[in-house]
This record gives structure tokens, sequence and C-alpha cells, in this order.
């Protein structure tokens, strides 16, 4: 049988070693600060969420509320207090789904402003070179070439005259339709 002190601990374990066993338990103040601190900044990119990004996630009914009232608060005091209330309710729940579907939206919407890039480039090419409606219909065989012609010169006589860029939007629209 083991004799123990005072302190419970085992005197055969010589006091230099308990603060490693302690600090190898848990982490150190700094590292959960951090950790609260990025919880928090994830709460306060929750609230910049619509509700049906929201509805997708699957928040905790308590969070979820938290979060719904502080994306009508002022960005004041009060909504800097309930920004902490949503780091602090964030530390129930786990944060790597809400991380996952964040970063997915987030990619999504990277790529839409890339293929949204495409079509302005596209749709500026067409105006500004003649030759670039045969590039176009050399990729892409099943466009409708005659009323992606119309369209652009409808769009030149437009910006000419200065008047509102109808044709220009529909030229985006057919252009959109086209390269998806």
């Amino acid at each position: 049988m083991r004799k123990t002190g005072k302190s419970g601990y085992h005197i055969s374990t010589p006091a230099t070693e308990f603060p490693r066993m302690i600090d190898q338990e848990r982490p150190s103040k700094t590292q959960r600060k951090k950790q609260m601190n990025e919880l928090q900044a994830l709460g306060e990119r929750l609230v910049t969420l619509n509700a049906a990004q929201l509805d997708g996630i699957g928040l905790p009914e308590d969070l979820r509320i938290a979060v719904t009232e502080a994306q009508g608060m002022p960005r004041r005091e009060s909504r800097r207090r309930q920004m902490q209330y949503i780091g602090r309710l964030m530390r129930d729940v786990d944060p790597d789904p809400i991380r996952e579907k964040i970063a997915a939206w987030e990619g999504l919407s990277r790529e839409h402003a890339v293929k949204l890039h495409a079509i302005e480039r596209w749709r500026e090419r067409l105006l500004d070179d003649d030759t670039a409606i045969e590039e176009l219909l050399r990729e892409r065989p099943g466009a409708e070439s005659q009323r992606l012609r119309i369209l652009i010169r409808n769009t030149r006589a437009e910006r000419e005259a200065a008047r509102q860029p109808k044709s220009y939007r529909e030229l985006f629209r057919l252009l959109r339709d086209i390269l998806e």
C-alpha cells in the first residue's frame, strides 16, 4: 500500500513532477483564451449569415436566438456584449461542422464570382472586338449566333446614344446561358 501526503499525491512522486503533470492535462490560459476568441469570431461570422443559411447549419435553439437578436442590434456596446454571449454559447457547440459549412458557402460564392467575371470579360470582348464572336461560336457551337449579333449591335447603339443598358443586360443573360 502506498502512502499519500496531505495533498493526496503519492509521496514517491517527486514534487517537481506535479507542474508538468498538470500542464499535460489541460491547455494553458493563453491557449484557452485563443480558443475563446476563435469561437467568438466564428459567432460573429454567424451573425452575417441569412436565415436560410442559419437553418442549414442546425444551431442549438439558444444560440440561434442569440444570433438572430445580434443581427438586429446596432454596432454599439449592446452588440459587443451580445457577441461575447454568443462566444460563450459557442463553447458548448462543436465548431467544426459550422466552419465546414461556412467554408463550403464561401467556396461556392468565390466560384460563382469567377463565373460572373468570365461572363463580364466575354461581354466586353464581344463589344470591343468584332472577331470575338467567331471565337465564342467555335467554343460553343450551339450558341444562338443571330441573337448574339443583334444584342451586340443594339448594345453598341445604346452606348453611343447614352440610353438605358437594356440590351447590355440581355447580352449578359444570354452569355450566362451560353457559358453555363
